[in-house]
């Protein structure tokens, strides 16, 4: 098996989806500047998040984890005909479903706000707001989902790039919306609301010309000719009997964080843009790096099934699982000790000001711990979904999510941490479901990790925290940051953030770890 080919697919995936991230760090930017944490702001992010949330557990996540493994399987056994009539009766049964949901989406959003943002109902300009942004941010769940089977299609290809860099679109048209229509607008919320929807239909139109290329751009259909009908059709319920149980089993951390704005909405109005914008940051890393590895594993995973080469399946999960701690754990550790000269210098400015970064710092540092569960899901999740075996992740979500509601009510209600508390009971709970699913994988499985797993993970650990320690020591107080320029404020992260690399990379070698033995040709 060749790694060196899958860290290579990973870093292209990355890096297309830095450029994503980059692109949404320059749009949460310019909310910030522009609307601040106000009565707009929480109104869009609720209306935004609401697709949102369908989006990553039924486009990107339930629909993912069914579609590729099957469609991989056509690819490597069936002609090309019949792979042709799988996409074209696929496309057509999923866009009529998503058509259906979409129009009770828009028709329910009123009640979709009373349930997901409960507190809004009181504050009759907040509801009215969101109700109406609604109506044009949830049509763009067709759109996204249309995009996520394009994006299917080419990743099993081995065409990682054009998926990745999709996202960009939504990111531009927002920075469009927010820059040029927003201030000279009556209804704010609702100009997003068209925005969101724009980049929709942009998304799509942008993956066409390659599915063209690769000769399997499909047409919707609802049936197939008689010839290829049996196997179309069987294929397209087996990637329906998979989304089932996947719909939950992939949507614990957006369920978690819809159960976070419930609360949030009875919170001070800002809580839930605090959470917005730290989840963001938060969100950075797990976007980059854990959903390009999760990207790129889950064909070769659902290939290598197919293929009963066991312990290249051992292999592929072992290097993906070392790839990522070697990542995050430093990441969350640098989010811990930046999470304030962060929010000072990306977002204070025009309507965000001191406080509100300081309140969301809170909440950034409650959230950083988690993000190394977060990823390790990414990465686990996999496993199970190239096995066809999308059941049993469910189980590690239903006991992540009841961990996840109890203590989020705890740490808001008997120990009143505010928004603070919502973000450390999602931390935990990530860290809950990637146990469990590493213990179910070596249940299930027969999964049994390399030769010096838990030292690796220890010693990287180690590095990570010696490394946070030099940052918490040499970066400036809060009083420098508040009082700084924007170009003072940049100066020390460019100065940092590298400082910090080297001596989390100088501490691995010095405790014998070879991090660029992950990244060379192995067979």
């Amino acid at each position: 098996m060749v790694l060196h080919k899958m860290f290579r697919s990973t870093m292209t995936v990355s890096l297309m989806t830095l450029l994503s991230r980059i692109t949404g760090l320059v749009r949460d930017i310019a909310f910030a500047q522009f609307l601040g944490s106000g009565l707009v702001a929480d109104a869009f992010f609720v209306a935004f998040r609401i697709p949102n949330f369908f989006r990553r557990i039924f486009a990107e996540g339930a629909f993912s984890a069914g579609f590729v493994p099957v469609y991989a399987e056509y690819e490597s056994q069936y002609p090309a005909p019949q792979v042709r009539a799988f996409l074209d009766l696929m496309l057509g049964r999923l866009a009529l479903i998503l058509l259906l949901f979409t129009l009770l989406g828009v028709l329910g959003a009123p009640w979709l706000v009373t349930i997901i943002a409960p507190g809004f109902v009181e504050q009759s300009d907040k509801y009215a707001a969101t109700v109406a942004a609604l109506r044009f941010t949830f049509p763009y769940l067709f759109f996204i989902s249309l995009v996520a089977m394009a994006g299917g299609i080419l990743n099993a290809r081995g065409r990682f790039a054009v998926p990745a860099v999709t996202p960009v679109f939504l990111n531009l048209c927002l920075i469009g919306a927010v820059i040029w229509a927003v201030p000279f607008a009556t209804n704010k919320a609702l100009t997003l609301g068209i925005g969101v929807l724009v980049a929709g239909v942009v998304q799509v139109g942008f993956q066409l010309p390659f599915l063209a290329f690769e000769k399997r751009l499909p047409s919707p259909k609802i049936m197939t000719g008689k010839d290829s009908q049996a196997v179309a059709a069987e294929g397209v319920g087996r990637v329906f009997t998979l989304m089932l149980p996947a719909l939950f089993g992939v949507s614990v951390a957006q369920i978690n964080l819809l159960i976070n704005t419930v609360l949030a909405s009875f919170l001070v109005t800002g809580s839930v843009s605090w959470l917005y914008y730290s989840d963001r940051l938060m969100e950075f890393p797990v976007g980059v790096f854990g959903i390009a590895l999760a990207t790129v594993i889950l064909p070769k995973l659902s290939k290598q099934v197919a293929e009963s080469a066991v312990e290249e399946y051992r292999q592929t999960i072992d290097w993906a699982l070392r790839l990522a701690l070697l990542v995050v754990c430093p990441a969350a550790v640098a989010l811990v000790v930046l999470a304030h000269p962060l929010m000072l210098t990306l977002f204070q400015y025009g309507e965000f000001t001191d406080e509100d970064a300081r309140m969301a710092a809170r909440s950034l540092v409650a959230f950083s711990p988690g993000l190394i569960g977060f990823v390790l899901v990414k990465v686990l999740a996999p496993g199970f979904y190239a096995r066809k075996d999308t059941k049993t992740p469910v189980r590690a979500g239903v006991i992540a999510m009841v961990v996840n509601g109890l203590c989020a009510a705890a740490l808001t209600l008997a120990v009143p941490l505010g928004h603070v508390g919502l973000a450390a009971a999602t931390s935990l709970s990530g860290m809950v479901n990637a146990g469990l699913l590493y213990r179910y994988l070596v249940r299930d499985s027969g999964y049994m990790s390399g030769p010096g797993m838990s030292g690796f993970a220890v010693k990287t650990a180690a590095a990570a925290i010696v490394m946070g320690v030099v940052l918490w020591f040499g970066v400036p107080d809060r009083q420098f940051w508040v009082a700084a320029s924007v170009a003072g404020r940049l100066w020390q992260l460019v100065v940092w953030v590298p400082a910090g690399t080297v001596v989390y990379f100088v501490c691995l070698y010095v405790v014998g770890l070879k991090p660029h033995r992950l990244f060379q040709r192995q067979t």
